[in-house]
């Protein structure tokens, strides 16, 4: 018997939603991260994007445990000389948190080709309204 390796071509995708509300960040993006790779599914293949789309609802209800809040900061650059810039996450999480759970689940993911395009698969919404009705997710439940 012959190692299985998942064709491209040949991965059938399901979409998945999850429910942020009263999540830790860090458990939620774990688990997105997996889905998104498709290391839920017996057909994993490491080289291969086998994932599936993940829809994440309720992203302001997200919680971050100690003083994550205050400690915690967001840091982008600008590329040009004195250009970091630094958001505690307190300030995230009330203006844009679905950037917060966006950014955690795209750490959890390669860093490379594969894992931007594992990311696209990804959605992220403020609110329990989405567009993905179409779709007909399946509800995905977090311990």
């Amino acid at each position: 018997m012959s190692t299985f390796f998942a064709k491209a071509n040949a991965v059938e995708r399901k979409w998945y939603v999850i429910d942020a509300a009263g999540l830790p960040l860090g458990r939620l993006a774990t688990e997105a991260a997996r889905i998104l790779r498709g290391k839920h599914k017996p057909t994993f293949t490491p080289n291969v994007d086998t994932g599936d789309h993940v829809i994440i609802i309720n992203a302001e209800k997200v919680v971050l445990t100690g003083n994550k809040l205050d400690q915690k900061m967001y840091r982008r650059h600008s590329g040009y000389p004195g250009g970091l810039k630094e958001t505690p996450y307190r300030k995230l999480m009330q203006n844009m948190p679905e950037r917060a759970v966006e950014h955690a689940v795209k750490g959890m993911l390669p860093h490379n080709k594969l894992g931007a395009q594992m990311y696209t698969k990804l959605k992220v919404y403020r609110d329990e309204n989405h567009p993905h009705q179409a779709q007909q997710p399946e509800v995905w439940t977090i311990q």
